[in-house]
C-alpha cells in the first residue's frame, strides 16, 4: 500500500509541487503563444504530455547504454523522434488543432520541461517511475495551459472551448493578445503560489 502511495506522490508532485508553469517557470513560450484559448492550450499541454511520457520511458531504458559525451544530443534525437510522431497524428487526425498550433508543435523538441525531465529525473531511474513523473508533470503543464487559456478566451473574447457566451462585445480584446498573456500568467502564478504556501 505505501509503495502504491509513493507512486502516486510521485505523480501528484508534477501538478501541484513541482507545476512546470506556476512553480518551476518553464515552457514559457507555449505558455504565452499557445493559450489564446482554452482548446488551443489543451492540445499543446497533451501533445507535450504524451512526447514527455514516451521520451522518458525509453530514456530510462536506454540510460545506460548511451556515453556520458553524447548524453543530450541522444535525449534530443529521442525526443525529437516522438515529436514527429506527434506533429504526424495531429496533422492526419486533428488538422484544425495542429494549424492553429502551428510552429509550436515542433517546437516541443526544444521545449525545456522536456529535456530538464529527461536530464534530472528520467536519466537517473526506472521505467516506470519515469513513466509516473511523465505523467506528473504533463498533468501539471496541460491544466495550468487550460486554465490560462481558459481565462483569456472567456475575458477576451467571450467564449470558452469555442463556445459563445454571448458577452464577446463587452470584453477587452488585450486578453487574446500577447500582453493579456503576460497579465493572466502573472496573476495565474501569484494565487497559485500563494494557495501553495497555504497548503
Amino acid at each position: 500500500m505505501s509503495i502504491l502511495k509513493d507512486k502516486l506522490l510521485l505523480a501528484w508532485k508534477g501538478v501541484i509541487k513541482e507545476n512546470p508553469t506556476f512553480v518551476l517557470v518553464l515552457g514559457m513560450c507555449p505558455t504565452l503563444g499557445t493559450t489564446t484559448s482554452a482548446t488551443n492550450g489543451f492540445g499543446m499541454g497533451i501533445a507535450t504530455m504524451a512526447v514527455l511520457i514516451m521520451s522518458n520511458m525509453v530514456i530510462s531504458l536506454i540510460k545506460n547504454v548511451i556515453p556520458d559525451k553524447v548524453r543530450i544530443p541522444s535525449f534530443i534525437v529521442v525526443i525529437a523522434s516522438f515529436v514527429t510522431i506527434i506533429e504526424m497524428l495531429m496533422q492526419a487526425y486533428l488538422p484544425a488543432l495542429y494549424a492553429s498550433l502551428g510552429v509550436f508543435i515542433p517546437l516541443i523538441v526544444v521545449n525545456c520541461i522536456i529535456l530538464g525531465r529527461a536530464e534530472a529525473f528520467a536519466s537517473k531511474n526506472g521505467v516506470l517511475d519515469s513513466a509516473l513523473d511523465g505523467i506528473g508533470i504533463g498533468v501539471g503543464f496541460t491544466l495550468s495551459l487550460t486554465f490560462i487559456g481558459a481565462v483569456r478566451e472567456i475575458l477576451g473574447a467571450g467564449a470558452i472551448f469555442g463556445f459563445n457566451l454571448g458577452i464577446s462585445s463587452y470584453m477587452p480584446l488585450v486578453l487574446i493578445l500577447a500582453p493579456g498573456g503576460f497579465m493572466v500568467l502573472g496573476f495565474a502564478m501569484v494565487l497559485f503560489n500563494k494557495f501553495l504556501k497555504r497548503s
